[in-house]
């Protein structure tokens, strides 16, 4: 058939989006479409093409990593860690001014380590410490405020599994996008915790300390902190054999699921009954995104084939901007997509397409894989359709509204913003630490 590139272009990519917009799961908008096209453009048998690109897509090395990493963080999650770091964090933090909602977006930082997911980070501090703090006195703005922004790390912080996807759908290093995510990961915690303490000092009702009749001795301190090590221990020792070249990440991963069974037992938390939750829950989490990688993989093929990457690539590259607009301008749809779409299938559908044009363009693809992620995480906080929010929101909280989880998140919000804008502006904050890596 002689149809327009153009054309074939517009009426893919608008289908997705209207089929998407009617509520329809991903993974079957993806492949449905997948499917028609190929069965209109090249008869039924072409079909049959998509099958083989399903099963090399789920059976593709790098996706090894997923399931080992999603096994560790439910382990973890199951453990009862969370509630073992957040009474050292209390003890040790709580007698300063704003110490609970600092305390609250460090072990939300840990927690992100640990899981790679905002959810869970955002569910179990808003579990612990929003009733902790809320009986402090803290001011409501603040602690709706650190609580999201904190779980929202989570795809940040290595090891990330929205970064094992964007690694996986870019052909980028797995291991150098995790250790890339290390300095930005840490400076947007630093620069949350800088925030809490500036306001809560300049306005101490907003984050009142503990009276020091209710504050405990070092002794306790530090009993409290041998209680919390293990699982900051078993993130150094994987990211450790990660970036020591020792091990792949899929041998690293395997060694975090193994120890995060070992830190269970520590924490008499490996019944059998956990041992089933975790492991249902890992399973359900990896078969989900197996899915929807192998339904991207189609969709990729399908474009492929109708030429949409190089017709998009030509397009851009003789735009009469620089290419640095053309990298902005990729940015922002991600940003405005992030508003509205989860960050998977984002990855999965777009990605593909703007990868070929940063690499055309001559960009550091490490670098650029680095913004797409932060960029989707910017996304998940941004009102009105952030699902970090909604995250929150579905705890029911008394006298939570939405209302006041979008006014809470904006100082958070811009200081991420602000994150990758430093980013965008000095790539060594991205690239140098994994430059170092011992191949």
């Amino acid at each position: 058939m002689n149809i327009d590139v153009g054309l074939l272009s517009i009426i893919a990519l608008g289908s997705m989006l209207l089929m998407l917009l009617t509520g329809l799961p991903v993974t079957f908008v993806l492949l449905s479409l997948s499917a028609i096209c190929f069965w209109f453009l090249r008869g039924l048998p072409a079909t049959s093409s998509l099958g083989i690109v399903f099963f090399s897509t789920i059976t593709t090395d790098i996706f090894i990593a997923l399931p080992t990493f999603i096994f560790m963080a439910t382990v973890l999650e199951i453990s009862g860690l969370g509630a073992a770091m957040y009474d050292m964090m209390h003890k040790w933090m709580a007698g300063l001014r704003g110490g609970l909602a600092m305390g609250t977006i460090a072990i939300a930082t840990v927690m992100a380590a640990f899981t790679g997911s905002a959810a869970t980070a955002t569910l179990t501090m808003g579990l612990l410490a929003y009733p902790e703090m809320e009986q402090r006195g803290y001011d409501r703005r603040m602690i709706i405020g650190v609580i999201p922004a904190g779980g929202s790390l989570g795809p940040l912080i290595p090891p990330s599994v929205p970064m094992i996807v964007v690694a996986a759908v870019s052909q980028i290093s797995i291991g150098k996008l995790f250790i890339a995510g290390i300095i930005p990961g840490v400076i947007t915690s630093i620069g949350y915790i800088a925030y809490v303490g500036i306001r809560c000092w300049k306005n101490p009702g907003m984050g009142p300390p503990l009276p020091p009749e209710e504050r405990v001795g070092f002794r306790e301190k530090m009993i409290s902190l041998r209680k919390s090590i293990m699982p900051i221990i078993l993130i150094f020792l994987v990211l450790g054999l990660i970036y020591l070249g020792i091990a792949t990440p899929s041998e690293a991963g395997g060694v975090g699921a193994v120890g995060a069974l070992i830190c269970a037992a520590i924490y008499r938390n490996l019944t059998w009954r956990n041992l089933q939750k975790a492991t249902t829950t890992a399973i359900r989490i990896t078969a989900m995104l197996m899915w929807l990688l192998a339904a991207g993989g189609a969709f990729s093929q399908l474009i492929g084939v109708l030429g949409v990457q190089g017709y998009l690539r030509e397009l851009l590259l003789a735009l009469p901007v620089s290419r640095w607009a053309i990298v902005v301008g990729i940015l922002f749809l991600v940003f405005i997509l992030g508003m509205f779409i989860d960050a998977t299938p984002i990855t999965v559908i777009f990605l593909p397409i703007f990868y070929p044009i940063v690499m055309a363009l001559g960009f550091d693809l490490l670098w650029f894989g680095l913004l797409f992620t932060m960029d989707l995480l910017v996304g998940i906080m941004t009102p009105p359709f952030g699902m970090v929010l909604f995250y929150f929101k579905g705890l029911n909280l008394p006298g939570v509204t939405m209302m006041d989880i979008y006014r809470a998140i904006v100082p958070f919000f811009l200081i991420m913003m602000l994150v990758m804008v430093l980013v965008f502006f000095i790539p060594d904050l991205a690239v140098w630490l994994p430059n170092q890596m011992i191949k």
